[in-house]
């Protein structure tokens, strides 16, 4: 049997080097004028918020130095920021001045595969993993919480590359399965979590993985009876196996079962905090908010789960309207995967609760300044909130600089372009969604979002249905796109088929927008009595619709 950690310590040493940033100060060993002069260079413009003129910049002293740690904070500057490109050369200089650095090694490989260089990226880390005294394959195994942060697809490709020579290795078949299920390849999972059970039958963690992948399969009975049975075959039952079932029946709405597991781990083992973390939640789920903040006190108490204790807290506070302690609390949460939701609505509270949007830009800034792996995240924040205060020229200047920051991230284009919408720029919005469309020329997302905004602002109706009805082959479900399908056949004078689209969106997603499109074919088939009908249960449902009351005052002026 084997019994593994779930991350060697190597690569958990590793993975920590690259959480942390080391103050972006001159090297201490000697290095060139010009080098210097690119690092003071860097330094103002990261004074000033300038991301990537700062990234550039300390390349630049890389190149120029024969300083290993000028091109390792060179390395990490632009790897915290998300500048893969800049982060690649640097990390490649650094390489070659530290050719026995398996932190530089790492930063190369995982540069590479951000991206999406799979090649190069495999032949890094196939490096990386065979140095050391460790088993090869237990190396491999450690890359699968450490690759849990990166694209899933991209990822997954690459664990089954490293993986292909080790199809007789129990803990290689388990690291595919696990890489693969979080790419929601969930036959390639199944296929190889069986095949570790298979080469090592006794293996409780592999039996677990198999059990995950029926849940995901949506076999949510039959992954509670086989975790149900290895527990009550077990005299001692592992609490891992708890856990695992605890979550399933979380997952199948079965909170009190849960609880009992969760208890039971607690009972036998009172310093599982993950098992108190997880009562904390279901009691949280449960809307008992006292027992949920005692629990989450003593989570924060424990000093494990910090970051969830506090996200949690936060959001008690925030739901029982103590404003100024959510906002204390949503702030000290500065790592992991609610940090940055939560310095939106901390933000958010300032603004609009406190009626601050001052305090609220500043809270921003000082987080992006404290925490540089996040930066490019509050510079979009701030963008959104500009916009939600109506301060569309402010909020237009981060967006830019977000894109700039980020060519490819898709949503960070469609919010520009729909901010020059909010502010009637309609032929700059068309010609940056046109651009988002080239760009992602396969996203549902993007093409219904320049279809629906032809068919609502332009007569490009034609153009807006064949956009409408590519991205309805991508995502054929989507209340979104269905609704905005409706639409245009209604701008297309297709009254009949337009309804039929939009009662399906309504059922699905029964939207204040949905509705008033809904409304409107109604009026236009001269149904006056159920587009009324349907009209005022809308607004009951959302009574500050200004959408709404625009549809009364034009279709219905005579009624109050």
């Amino acid at each position: 049997m084997h019994h593994f950690p779930r991350r060697t310590a190597a690569f958990a040493m590793l993975a920590a080097l690259i959480l942390a940033i080391s103050p972006f100060s001159r090297a201490d060993e000697d290095v060139s004028d010009a080098a210097s002069e690119h690092i003071l260079q860097a330094e103002i413009a990261l004074n000033a918020d300038e991301y990537l003129r700062a990234a550039i910049e300390y390349r630049k002293a890389a190149e120029l130095s024969d300083s290993a740690e000028v091109s390792r904070q060179a390395t990490r500057l632009a790897f915290e920021f998300g500048f893969n490109d800049e982060a690649l050369i640097a990390a490649k200089r650094w390489l070659k001045l530290d050719p026995d650095s398996d932190e530089a090694l790492l930063h190369v490989a995982q540069t590479q595969l951000r991206g999406g260089d799979i090649r190069n990226a495999r032949r890094s880390f196939k490096t990386l993993i065979e140095r050391g005294d460790q088993p090869t394959e237990q190396r491999i195994y450690s890359l699968v919480a450490f690759l849990s942060s990166e694209d899933p697809k991209i990822a997954d490709e690459l664990m089954r590359a490293l993986a292909k020579p080790y199809s007789d290795s129990a803990i290689v078949q388990y690291a595919m399965a696990a890489v693969s299920l979080q790419a929601d390849d969930l036959d390639f999972a199944m296929e190889h979590a069986q095949r570790a059970i298979e080469l090592d039958p006794e293996w409780l963690q592999a039996k677990l993985l198999y059990a995950r992948v029926l849940l995901m399969s949506g076999e949510s009975d039959k992954a509670i009876d086989y975790t149900a049975r290895i527990i009550g075959d077990d005299p001692d039952p592992d609490p891992d196996a708890r856990m695992e079932l605890a979550l399933m029946y979380m997952t199948a709405g079965r909170d009190e079962d849960a609880l009992s597991q969760v208890n039971q781990v607690l009972l036998e083992r009172a310093s599982r905090t993950d098992a108190l973390r997880m009562m904390a939640i279901i009691n949280f789920r449960q809307n008992n908010l006292d027992a949920a903040w005692a629990d989450f006190e003593d989570l924060l108490e424990s000093g494990d789960y910090t970051a969830d204790a506090l996200f949690y807290l936060a959001r008690i506070a925030d739901y029982r309207e103590e404003y100024d302690r959510a906002i204390r609390l949503y702030s000290e949460v500065k790592v992991g995967q609610n940090a940055v939701i939560s310095q939106r609505r901390a933000s958010a509270l300032l603004a609009y609760e406190n009626d601050d949007p001052d305090a609220a830009l500043r809270h921003l800034n000082e987080f992006a300044d404290s925490r540089p792996r996040y930066a490019v995240d509050m510079v979009l924040a701030s963008a959104q909130l500009l916009a939600s205060l109506g301060r569309h020229t402010e909020a237009l200047a981060d967006y830019d600089r977000a894109l700039t920051y980020r060519p490819d991230d898709e949503s960070v284009a469609l919010g520009r372009a729909e901010l020059l919408l909010r502010m009637d720029r309609l032929d700059d919005s068309i010609n940056a969604y046109r651009q988002a469309a080239q760009r992602w020329p396969d996203s549902s997302v993007t093409l219904n979002a320049l279809g629906y905004t032809l068919a609502d602002r332009t007569d490009e109706y034609r153009e807006a249905e064949k956009l409408i009805r590519r991205a309805l082959k991508y995502d054929p479900d989507s209340p979104a796109i269905i609704d905005s399908l409706g639409w245009v056949l209604h701008k297309l004078g297709r009254h009949e088929e337009a309804l039929v689209q939009l009662e399906t969106a309504y059922e699905r997603f029964p939207d204040h927008e949905v509705a008033a499109h809904l409304v409107e074919v109604l009026a236009a088939l001269e149904r006056r009595d159920e587009a009324l009908e349907l009209l005022a249960s809308a607004e009951l449902e959302d009574p500050e619709s200004d959408l709404l009351k625009s549809v009364r005052e034009r279709l219905f002026p005579e009624t109050p």
